[in-house]
């Protein structure tokens, strides 16, 4: 049996912030189910050398954290591609854009303004540590996007809207949001508006070479002795004396436990003694985001000469958000989307053959007959990965926050919580994991 001072569960971004701000202090081992390190962030590199993300890739001024982390790192960040008009497409018609109208109606565009500042009003109020004590809170629980959308507005283009943006930022349909959520995860965020946007928003930079390289270049800091791959936790032990972490055969020792899980996946493993009921409930009604993730290779990125930044929101397709993921020098083009929510769910149930070829006609319908000459196709069904089971992150089902949210982060005996949903900032996002990795170590030091 191996002895340690701390074991971390995960080796995603918050499980190696934790494990690197306990290395000078304590004996840290850190326990992944995979092959890799990196979690929610992982990266794909073409033929030609061209590296992409299939998982959490944006980094915006907001998120100071994580930038302080890359910065530690030696890594360099570089802007979205945002130059040019974006795309819209509604009843079958392509709008471009280049001011905030997004191509719709101005009376619509002000409809949308008014609504989502009233959102921002009522986010406000959310108390970022205990979401669960806002004026009204059980009422605000109980609601969803949806139930609240169709009293917000009248007019039925502005409700589209909020109805292709939610899964956009919750990879969730507006009826599987409670309106708790939806607003404190918007104050988490800053406001709607910079979580959706590109330049000065949450998607305003990328790390050159892909943001798996964080984990990778923790992890190789830490050391091959430090973080165990290929170890599946199966059960978590603890009494008066330590806690024991049972991974496959073998049997790790340890004062502290930090479990970096998001909390769908943290309540498959079993405990003794077991978690308290409230904390088990809070597990069980936090599902995982639902996600398809495409990436597309081309010679060039064409659509730039024809004067489009790779931008598209789509109130028609399976795809319904797109943006230009081409490397920094523009050696070649690479258009990415997402099918998020509903349109993930279906897709997934394709095979692959027909699942690309749903992708592509939607890449050509956006941008032209030259979308469908791609030099090389790769996608990720986060809801397949046997140890994420979906993405961007977990939500709580309705009644959650106000019956249970206390039990998010508070430690049992000697077991903390960590990971992107346990944030009061940034939740949600790799800024918000490594947040809550940096809480999680502070948490044990002091214990």
């Amino acid at each position: 049996m191996r002895r340690v001072d701390v074991v971390v569960v995960g080796a995603g971004l918050a499980g190696l912030s934790a494990a690197r701000s306990l290395a000078g202090e304590a004996d840290v081992l850190v326990l992944e189910a995979r092959d890799r390190v990196g979690g929610r962030t992982v990266g794909h590199t073409f033929p030609n050398g061209c590296s992409v993300e299939m998982g959490g890739q944006w980094v915006g001024g907001a998120h100071t954290e994580l930038l302080q982390l890359t910065g530690e790192l030696g890594l360099e960040t570089f802007p979205t591609y945002d130059e040019g008009a974006g795309l819209t497409v509604l009843d079958g018609q392509r709008r471009q854009w280049l001011d905030e109208t997004i191509g719709l109606p101005d009376s619509t565009a002000r409809e949308i303004g008014r609504v989502t500042d009233s959102l921002g009003a009522l986010a406000e109020r959310v108390d970022l540590n205990a979401p669960w004590r806002v004026p009204e809170a059980e009422a605000l629980d109980q609601r969803t996007v949806e139930s609240w959308l169709s009293e917000a507005t009248a007019d039925p283009l502005a409700q589209a809207y909020f109805r292709v943006i939610t899964p956009a930022v919750f990879a969730a349909e507006t009826h599987e949001v409670p309106l708790l959520h939806f607003l404190f995860y918007v104050r988490s965020g800053g406001s709607l508006d910079y979580l959706v946007t590109t330049a000065g928003g949450a998607q305003e930079s990328r790390i050159v070479g892909g943001t798996h390289r964080i984990c990778e270049e923790i992890a190789a800091g830490l050391g091959s002795d430090r973080v165990i791959l290929d170890a599946p936790v199966d059960a978590i032990e603890q009494d008066a004396d330590a806690a024991r972490v049972i991974h496959g055969g073998d049997v790790t020792e340890a004062r502290r436990v930090i479990v970096t899980l998001p909390p769908a996946l943290a309540g498959r493993l079993r405990y003794r003694p077991s978690l308290p009921s409230g904390r088990d409930t809070l597990t069980q009604r936090y599902p995982m985001g639902r996600v398809i993730k495409v990436q597309l290779l081309y010679d060039e990125p064409f659509w730039r000469t024809e004067g489009l930044n790779g931008q598209v929101l789509s109130f028609d397709d399976p795809i319904a958000t797109t943006f230009d993921n081409s490397p920094p020098d523009g050696r070649c083009g690479v258009l990415m989307g997402f099918a998020e929510a509903e349109h993930a769910r279906r897709l997934g149930q394709l095979d692959l053959a027909t699942r690309r070829r749903s992708v592509v006609d939607c890449m050509v319908r956006f941008f032209g007959p030259r979308a469908r000459n791609s030099r090389d196709y790769v996608e990720l069904d986060w809801t397949a990965e046997e140890y994420t089971r979906g993405c961007y992150g977990g939500r709580p089902a309705a009644g959650v926050w106000t019956g249970y949210g206390s039990t998010l982060t508070e430690p049992i005996g000697r077991i903390h919580w960590a990971g992107a949903e346990t944030s009061p900032v940034s939740n949600g996002y790799m800024d918000g994991a490594v947040r809550s990795g940096l809480r999680a170590a502070a948490e044990v030091l002091t214990s």
